[in-house]
């Protein structure tokens, strides 16, 4: 076939959130025509930004790690990195409210001295945990090292029993295994699988000297994957309709398809069905999977965010995780959501024209099945106290507004058991991909495995249709 004829190959990729983005742009970029189809009016999937009053707000607080690689390349490829910049190096402030002499500040950081010393300093000085459990820890650390993530036994068991049977005490499940796992893998130590428990803590903290450093938007998330994304797809030559629904993904011949929307059914020579499980499955053809059923029974858990504007300065440091209480961890979202900081001190303008500072605090409460549907009253009456407790400059401050958003499917569940629910990229119907962090990424569902799983349906099909394949991350390695 001659090169202009296999120019003229279209992809549809059905889904704009990072994996359907990440998956257009890759096709693009390999020289295919691409459509790519988005039935919400934005780009972004569940890391999208919205308008309340004066504050452009995240629907949740999302970070990454140096370790994320594909997503690093994603960040890179839309020009956004200068725009959600790493720690130098992992620096977590962790403050425990149940002190008795008040909230306790301990630090969670990183040297640049090699793994696993990196951060033996660190946990000698923990204040968290006895000297006998931070001892504990090492051990549990290099029983840890020595596990394979990606032997599917790992995934018949859970987290919690596993570090019970390396001497892990409640309280340093708390102050250090779930302080970690619950923000990363939307689950418990108890109802995590290890196999899962095993990536993050093997990749994240026991990999390589800084593959655990923060890095997290300063502009609001939109701006990143939906702004910046929508100019680099239009560079590309990439068709993007929002608004889109997609009604029907069908064979149309021998290595052709048919995908329907309201007014127009778009052929194609490939298709990546990048949206969540249960919508690929009403999508998916009959035989595309051996078990589609397992789509339906891979399970989800929510994330519960609750925002809190004062009317001054409460937090001095860009975030901090808290224990001994149910706020879990705190952003300052402040100049991130364009918060003026202008305008006449106090609402009625008195005060002899003084200026205010305001702030804005994202609380990120991952694990959230106890509270995801609590009234707004609820929530207001259980953290408020809480950023009381935990920072006193809040004890004296008005709330200007207070909300939340909830992600009622946020991730999949991670359970044990999860592994073998979630599929590859390849299905049984030639030209039919499936992309998403559910998808078999051996990642929890992060943007890191939505990205890869996007790369990896774009890979498998140009590899099918013959085409010389992009490698972004060993490019961006």
């Amino acid at each position: 076939m001659s090169d202009d004829t296999d120019r003229r190959r279209h992809a549809v990729v059905v889904g704009g959130g990072l994996a359907g983005t990440a998956a257009a742009l890759k096709l693009a970029d390999s020289g295919l025509r691409v459509t790519l189809l988005e039935g919400r009016p934005r780009l972004g999937g569940l890391a999208f930004s919205f308008q309340r009053g004066e504050l452009t707000v995240d629907n949740g607080q999302h970070v990454y790690l140096r370790c994320c690689t594909a997503y690093r390349w994603f960040l890179d490829r839309v020009g956004g990195a200068a725009l959600a910049p790493l720690q130098d190096r992992l620096d977590v402030p962790v403050l425990d409210a149940a002190h008795p002499r008040g909230a306790r500040l301990g630090r969670l950081r990183r040297t640049a001295l090699p793994v696993p010393l990196h951060l033996a300093a660190s946990l000698a000085g923990y204040p968290h945990l006895s000297p006998a459990e931070r001892a504990s820890v090492a051990r549990a650390a290099l029983a840890l090292k020595k596990l394979d993530p990606a032997d599917p036994a790992l995934d018949a068991h859970d987290f919690a029993s596993w570090l019970a049977r390396h001497g892990q005490s409640p309280r340093t499940v708390e102050a250090l295994w779930d302080l970690v796992g619950v923000a990363t893998l939307n689950a418990t130590a108890a109802d995590a699988s290890l196999q899962l428990a095993a990536m993050v803590f093997r990749t994240g903290l026991l990999s390589e000297p800084g593959a655990a450093d923060i890095g997290w938007a300063r502009v609001p998330l939109g701006e990143l994957h939906d702004t910046l994304v929508r100019r680099e797809l239009a560079a590309a030559g990439v068709r993007v309709e929002t608004r889109a629904k997609v009604t029907a993904v069908l064979p149309d011949g021998p290595g052709r398809w048919s995908v329907d929307v309201p007014g127009e059914r778009i052929d194609a020579d490939t298709v990546i069905l990048a949206v969540p499980q249960r919508e690929a499955h009403g999508l998916l053809p009959d035989g595309a999977l051996d078990r589609p059923g397992d789509l339906l029974a891979l399970g989800t858990a929510p994330i519960l965010n609750v925002h809190v504007l004062y009317d001054r300065k409460v937090l001095r440091r860009p975030f901090f995780a808290a224990l001994g209480s149910p706020v879990q961890w705190v952003f300052d979202r402040t100049e991130a959501a364009g918060l003026s900081r202008g305008g006449p001190e106090g609402p009625s303008g008195k005060g002899g024209g003084g200026r205010r500072v305001g702030q804005y605090l994202a609380l990120s409460q991952s694990a959230a099945q106890d509270e995801i549907d609590s009234p707004v009253q609820e929530l207001r009456e259980r953290y408020l106290p809480e950023l009381e407790r935990l920072l006193p400059a809040a004890r004296g401050a008005a709330v200007r507004d207070f909300f939340v958003t909830r992600e009622r499917t946020a991730t999949f569940a991670p359970v044990p058991g999860a592994g073998r629910l979630r599929p590859g990229a390849v299905t049984r119907a030639p030209g039919l991909l499936l992309a998403g962090a559910w998808t078999a990424t051996g990642w929890p569902a992060t943007m890191e495995g939505a990205v890869r799983s996007g790369l990896t349906a774009a890979d498998a099909a140009l590899t099918a249709l013959g085409r010389p394949r992009v490698r972004p991350l060993e490019e961006a390695a």
